[in-house]
């Protein structure tokens, strides 16, 4: 019978992985809204004050708050100065997955998170240095937090029983939702009442408690867990052991790397991401060179988008888990239709975003709903790596989201080329490329994704029937 999940060790590990990604978010999205103050808006070609669309109103500011360094990059440096950090992130995916399934991921996601929380507080002093060093730290920042998400993943292989998958994930998961959510708005104000070094001390103090929290609270495996019920622990092992093959040095690469069902979740894990990191990294700067909102304003309704996919990524997530429970639908199903409402409704919606011209509320409404639809993707192909192969799940999701990083380390490079002016027309392009990738994935997912585990991944290769 299921162990009862309330002050279950399984949602308290999905409790405080939500907070470690809560920090891993809020480290990776706060110089979005930093790189808004961090300008020298007087003297820069690219870099005016004056936006697109009427300005708001901008309220003063305290005159302590003046403090701080300013820089002159050009449009072109910001992008690489935003795009950076996923050039370190695509080179710890992989070997993520396979350290994590061989030693362990307990150590592996916390140290991979405390050297980002390192690097994070070094920030302000790298930016003095000169952009070539502020670049530098956030590539090695995206080294360490590389491993967070294929090490997470391979926790989950030992954690989650299956008909959980979808809830204990989204709970997980939802904290990426949660540290843009917060991390957006409390950069503004920060920026506004003290200055732009702090937003990196302060979310760099966060990150150091969830570490201690962390290395205290967390064990690899029920099995290892000081202090889990013996109940929950016979529930967790006896509903994961007909799918697991054995662990060992044994990795079955070929297999994997022509597995049709593993790049249909590539294909829709880089096209979703597009989209994804495109918002994340330029949001803040479209608020401000577009339409017009201070730095105060700016963080708050960046963050609105997130929110709503928060929301719905848990929603979505009992949803899911209760329409398999109930053998409503194959977990196939499930997984694709999940797909196609967080792909197909954020390319409608990022579309329409380009043609509201300076109304700003139908701008913030549309982006808020495009982001909020995105979250379903969490119980779709996000968490399929599961389905198809779970002795093998955070390698799986280190190949995916090496492909998946390729967008945040071009996207914002490729969207400042095209805007160099800060027109609506420029910026048009950008959203229209971001939903035709966005829609190439949602199809070639639907017809090659599959639900079940592989002939390759269980060491009974007969125990298992592939159904579309």
């Amino acid at each position: 019978p299921p162990a009862p999940a309330c002050c279950s060790s399984r949602y308290a590990l999905s409790f405080l992985s939500c907070y470690g990604f809560f920090v891993a978010y809020a480290l990776r999205v706060n110089l979005s809204v930093a790189m808004v103050d961090m300008l020298n808006n007087t003297g820069v070609s690219g870099n005016t004050s004056t936006s697109v669309c009427p300005a708001h109103f901008n309220p003063p500011r305290p005159k302590h708050n003046h403090t701080a360094s300013v820089y002159d990059w050009d449009s072109e440096t910001q992008g690489w100065i935003l795009g950076s950090f996923f050039y370190g992130y695509i080179l710890t995916q992989i070997p993520g997955g396979y350290l994590a399934r061989k030693y362990g991921a307990k150590w592996l996601l916390g140290l991979g998170i405390l050297g980002t929380v390192v690097f994070t507080l070094l920030t302000p002093v790298a930016a003095d240095l000169g952009a070539g060093y502020l670049i530098a730290v956030r590539v090695l920042e995206g080294i360490g937090e590389g491993v967070t998400f294929p090490a997470m993943h391979a926790m989950w292989a030992s954690w989650a029983p299956p008909l959980e998958r979808s809830r204990l994930l989204t709970i997980a998961y939802t904290g990426a939702q949660l540290g843009t959510v917060v991390a957006l708005p409390l950069s503004g104000q920060i920026c506004f009442y003290l200055d732009w070094t702090w937003v990196f001390y302060i979310f760099g103090i966060v990150g150091i408690v969830w570490f201690i929290l962390w290395a205290f609270l967390v064990s690899n495996t029920p099995s290892t867990h000081p202090r889990i019920s013996e109940q929950e622990r016979l529930y967790i092992l006896s509903t994961l052991n007909k799918e697991h093959s054995p662990l060992g040095n044994h990795i079955p690469w070929a297999s994997i790397l022509t597995s049709l069902p593993l790049w249909a979740i590539v294909v829709a894990h880089f096209s979703y991401n597009w989209t994804f990191y495109t918002l994340l990294t330029l949001l803040p700067t479209y608020m401000s060179n577009v339409l017009g909102f201070s730095i105060k304003e700016n963080g708050a309704l960046s963050a609105l988008p997130y929110i709503g996919c928060g929301l719905l990524a848990v929603l979505g997530g009992q949803l899911a888990d209760y329409l398999r429970e109930k053998r409503f639908y194959r977990t196939v199903v499930v997984r694709k239709v999940f797909s196609l409402i967080g792909m197909i409704g954020p390319a409608v919606f990022i579309v329409a975003v380009g043609h509201t011209g300076c109304n700003y509320i139908l701008a913030v409404a549309f982006l808020t709903i495009s982001s909020s639809l995105g979250g379903m993707v969490a119980s779709g192909f996000n968490i399929n790596h599961l389905d198809i192969a779970p002795s093998y799940a955070g390698i799986l999701l280190g190949i995916t989201n090496s492909f998946a990083t390729i967008p945040g380390m071009v996207g914002p490079v490729i969207a400042r080329a095209l805007t160099k002016n800060n027109t609506i027309e420029e910026w048009q392009s950008v959203f229209y490329i971001s939903a035709g990738i966005n829609l190439f994935g949602a199809a070639f997912y639907t017809v090659f994704g599959r639900g079940v585990v592989q002939p390759w991944a269980v060491h009974n290769p007969h125990s298992h029937e592939d159904i579309l």
